[in-house]
């Protein structure tokens, strides 16, 4: 079985959100998804890696093809969901969770205080027993991830730890900081909304 997925003009993250239609809407085949800028295609790209379906990237007049195979038995996104739940219930409850920050302090009253808060949190962090698989940043959370942020040093460590240091490409882009991101790789809201559904989500 194959399907087109014509995603060309459509604003992100609705060229992912058809393309995962289209996938679960077959047992097994191929989803072609046409899109037209490479954001869209990068998107594309990392919801075939986060549900491990080989994928081919074609480039085109018009854009890009993006082509990802379905198994019936390995790689689809409802055995990957299940996979996922029965993983989880065999691990402690805190050793695979995800950190959602959306703003640049730590708790409500003065701001410089909460400067300081989150910078102390971000520190200790690093000696947790658990590390988050995770840390997602949204709003004005983004300015932790770019140029003169006072936490880059301690994110880049978590980074090196294994931790994955992700920023919302909408929020950078409407604070102009998207040329400024230090740490870490840009994310959509696909890709927040699977993480924070699919783990125990801290949010500060």
């Amino acid at each position: 079985m194959e399907v087109f997925v014509d995603a060309r003009g459509k604003a992100c993250p609705e060229p992912v959100i058809m393309t995962k239609k289209a996938l679960d809407s077959m047992e097994s085949g191929c989803v072609l998804t046409a899109v037209d800028n490479e954001i869209s295609r990068d998107n594309v790209v990392k919801l075939a890696k986060s549900q491990g379906m080989p994928f081919l990237v074609k480039e085109k007049d018009w854009g890009f093809e993006i082509t990802i195979e379905k198994s019936p038995r390995e790689g689809g996104i409802k055995d990957a969901a299940e996979g996922l739940k029965d993983k989880g219930l065999h691990l402690p409850p805190d050793s695979d969770y995800v950190i959602l920050i959306s703003k640049n302090t730590l708790g409500i009253g003065a701001e410089e205080l909460g400067k300081i808060l989150l910078r102390n949190y971000m520190n200790t962090l690093k000696e947790a027993s658990h590390l988050p698989s995770a840390m997602l940043f949204v709003n004005s959370g983004v300015f932790l991830t770019t140029e003169g942020s006072e936490v880059l040093e301690t994110l880049r460590e978590l980074e090196k730890m294994g931790v994955e240091i992700l920023s919302c490409g909408t929020c950078l882009d409407y604070y102009h900081l998207k040329e400024k991101l230090m740490v870490g790789k840009v994310t959509n809201m696909f890709e927040i909304v699977e993480k924070t559904t699919g783990k125990r989500t801290v949010c500060l």
